[in-house]
C-alpha cells in the first residue's frame, strides 16, 4: 500500500510540472511562430521570426529579454531598432539590411523629446569632453553644447587621463563617459547606458546602480551615500514592492513612494514634468572645485524642492537646503584656502608648471576632486558620514599636510 501511494504521488507530482511548463510556455511570446495574420503583416513576421529563429540558438540570452521588454509587447520589432537610418553605415545580414552600429540616433527614430533633452544635459558632449576634450566634436556639436554648458566642451584633453594611459583610458575613463561620445552618424550618446539593449528596460533604468555604475568612487560617491542615506534605505527595503514599470510621464508616489536617482532628477512625479536632462533639477555646480550657483538656480532648486514636498513639508525642505548650502560655503572656504597656497607656490617657483608630476599636485587634485565633492554631495543628498569623516575631516587633514609641505619647500629655498 504504502509503494502505491508513493508511485501515485510522484506520478502526480510529475503531471503537475509537465502541465505548469506547458502552460508557462505557453505564456511566454514566441516570436518563431508568429503568423501571416499578425496586425503588423509579413515585415513583422519577417523582422522577428527569422531573427528569432537563428539568435535563439546563437544568442538564446538577447531574445529572452527582447520577449520580455515593452518594445516586443508594443510590437516594435528587432528590424525597426536594426535598419540603419539616415547618415549610417550598413551590412547585410541574412537578408536584412542592418546598422553596423546602434547609436542614440536609431533611438531617436521614436524617443525624439528624450533625445533631445539628453543633449542639453551633462550626460552628453559634456561627458565625453570632460576626458577626451572637443577634438572628435564637429563645430556644431561644440556650439550647440556650449550654449547650455560653457566650457564643458571646448576645453583640452584631461591630464590626468592623459597620463594614466591608452589602457586605462579606454576601459577606465570612458566606460562611462562614453554617455556622450560623438558618434559617426552624428548623433552624441548611447541610451544603452542606462536601459541595456534588448530589454530597453525603464525598471533598470530606474534602479540606483544603474546609476550607480558611474555614479560611485571617491570623486562622486553618490551611489555610496544615497546607500547610507534615509531614502537609500527605505529603498532596499521596499523597491521590491514598487511599480517600477510604471509609465514616466503618469509616475505617482503610490507607484514608487520612495526617492531614488531617476525620482528625483527625472521622473514626472507627482506634479514634475519628465525629462533626461538630469541638470533640470540642479542649483549648484557641486562638482567644481569650488562651487557656484547655476544660472538656473532658482529654478532648479524650485524644480527639486516640488519632489521633495512629495514627502516632506515645505519647513522640512527649506531647512535641509539651507544646512546643505552651509556645508557648500564652508567647504568652499577650505577648497580654496588650499588652492591659493598652491597657486602662491606656483607663483613662487616652488613647483613646475606641469600638472601631475609632482606630489603636491595629488594632493590637491585629492582635496577638491574627492574630499571637497565628496562633502558637498553628502549635504545635499543626506550623508553625513560622507559630509564630515569621508569629507571635511579629510581637508582639514590634508591642509595640514599641504602646509608642511609648503614649509619645507620656503624653507629649502
Amino acid at each position: 500500500m504504502l509503494a502505491f501511494k508513493t508511485v501515485f504521488i510522484s506520478i502526480f507530482i510529475g503531471t503537475a510540472l509537465i502541465v505548469a511548463a506547458l502552460m508557462l510556455n505557453r505564456a511566454r511570446p514566441d516570436l518563431r511562430s508568429r503568423g501571416s495574420g499578425d496586425e503588423r503583416g509579413p515585415q513583422f513576421v519577417r523582422a522577428t521570426g527569422k531573427c528569432a529563429e537563428c539568435h535563439s540558438a546563437e544568442t538564446p540570452a538577447i531574445v529572452h529579454m527582447y520577449e520580455t521588454s515593452m518594445h516586443a509587447s508594443k510590437g516594435v520589432t528587432c528590424l525597426d531598432c536594426h535598419q540603419p537610418v539616415e547618415g549610417q553605415e550598413s551590412v547585410a545580414h541574412s537578408g536584412f539590411t542592418l546598422a553596423t552600429e546602434l547609436t542614440s540616433l536609431n533611438c531617436r527614430q521614436c524617443h525624439e523629446a528624450e533625445y533631445e533633452e539628453f543633449l542639453r544635459s551633462r550626460h552628453a558632449a559634456p561627458a565625453f569632453a570632460a576626458v577626451a576634450g572637443a577634438k572628435d566634436f564637429t563645430e556644431e556639436q561644440i556650439a550647440a553644447a556650449e550654449k547650455y554648458h560653457p566650457g564643458t566642451v571646448l576645453r583640452p584633453e584631461n591630464a590626468l587621463a592623459v597620463r594614466e594611459g591608452e589602457g586605462v583610458l579606454d576601459l577606465g575613463c570612458m566606460a562611462c563617459h562614453n554617455i556622450g561620445k560623438p558618434n559617426s552618424d552624428g548623433s552624441i550618446g548611447s541610451c544603452t547606458q542606462c536601459h541595456s539593449r534588448h530589454a530597453a528596460s525603464l525598471a533598470l533604468a530606474r534602479q540606483p546602480e544603474t546609476c550607480g555604475q558611474c555614479h560611485m568612487g571617491p570623486d562622486h560617491a553618490q551611489l555610496e551615500i544615497f546607500n547610507e542615506s534615509k531614502h537609500g534605505i527605505l529603498w532596499a527595503h521596499l523597491n521590491s514592492r514598487m511599480n517600477l514599470n510604471a509609465p514616466a510621464k503618469s509616475l505617482t508616489t503610490r507607484d514608487i513612494p520612495v526617492p531614488s536617482c531617476s525620482t528625483c532628477h527625472m521622473s514626472g512625479l507627482e506634479k514634475q514634468h519628465v525629462t533626461h536632462d538630469v541638470t533640470e533639477r540642479l542649483s549648484w555646480w557641486l562638482f567644481a572645485p569650488v562651487s557656484k550657483k547655476r544660472p538656473t538656480y532658482e529654478t532648479g532648486q524650485t524644480n527639486m524642492q516640488d519632489i521633495c514636498l512629495s514627502c516632506h513639508a515645505s519647513s522640512q525642505v527649506e531647512e535641509f537646503y539651507e544646512d546643505a548650502e552651509a556645508v557648500v560655503y564652508s567647504t568652499n572656504q577650505k577648497v580654496q584656502a588650499a588652492l591659493d597656497l598652491v597657486s602662491a607656490l606656483r607663483d613662487e617657483g616652488h613647483l613646475t608648471p606641469e600638472p601631475f608630476d609632482e606630489p603636491i599636485d595629488f594632493l590637491i587634485f585629492d582635496l577638491w576632486h574627492y574630499y571637497g565633492r565628496t562633502a558637498k554631495h553628502g549635504a545635499f543628498m543626506g550623508g553625513a558620514d560622507f559630509v564630515q569623516w569621508h569629507g571635511n575631516y579629510e581637508l582639514l587633514l590634508k591642509m595640514t599636510e599641504l602646509e608642511e609641505i609648503a614649509a619645507e619647500l620656503r624653507g629649502k629655498k
